[in-house]
């Protein structure tokens, strides 16, 4: 079902940004897809332009993920792509008994993660996740899987199945039409697949991801 649980994730002004997928040298753009120092907290330009924890981004999200699944503190929850820990620090702090879990291809994220929350986390790639089946509740997923090429997708898409018991929400670069699909090519500088809804929707169903999703346009 297609559901946004972020509708209350604070939106910030990208309008300076939304042609950098032009502007930046090859090598530039290379910089960016290691998910080292400079994409998370350098330039604006490589990436977020700082990346550092406040609450006001994360906390509606996950008062919305926990309404909407009814998670509780016998629940568990895994997070693919997530970066320095913020969603999983505001969800221990609403439900502080959770089990949580965050994997991310970013070393250096995972090095400057929030203490309190660093235990949880492992390094790795959302195409291989390191857990067996049916290992939590739930899997979180925002804006990660697309950064790998088509045949990465699919296997992230049937590992969050393979290893979600109960449901499961992606977020993913999608767009209705041509516009849309130039903005985010212009925009979104380290993912490898940008696909149409309708393509989303049959990877979905070869796939056999029957959980929850959302589509990200700048």
């Amino acid at each position: 079902m297609r559901i946004n649980l972020m509708a209350n994730y604070p939106k910030t002004d990208r309008s300076s940004f939304l042609n950098r997928g032009n502007l930046l040298t090859k090598d530039e753009i290379k910089i960016s897809k290691q998910f080292g120092r400079e994409y998370f907290d350098g330039e604006r330009k490589f990436g977020l332009g700082g990346y550092k924890y406040d609450s006001k981004y994360f906390k509606p999200v996950v008062k919305n993920i926990i309404d909407h699944y009814g998670i509780n503190n016998n629940s568990s929850l895994l997070d693919v792509g997530c970066a320095k820990g913020f969603l999983l620090y505001d969800l221990k702090s609403a439900l502080p008994d959770i089990t949580v879990a965050g994997l991310d291809i970013s070393s250096y994220c995972i090095e400057n993660s929030i203490p309190e929350i660093k235990q949880y986390l492992k390094i790795g790639s959302c195409d291989k996740l390191p857990w067996p089946d049916n290992s939590f509740d739930y899997v979180i997923s925002i804006a990660t899987i697309h950064n790998l090429d088509i045949k990465g997708v699919q296997k992230s898409l049937e590992e969050i199945v393979r290893v979600a018991k109960l449901g499961a929400f992606i977020k993913v670069n999608g767009y209705s039409n041509e516009e849309e699909r130039i903005r985010l090519e212009h925009w979104n500088i380290v993912a490898n697949t940008i696909l149409h809804v309708d393509e989303w929707l049959q990877l979905f169903k070869k796939t056999n991801y029957v959980y929850d999703y959302d589509f990200f346009i700048p």
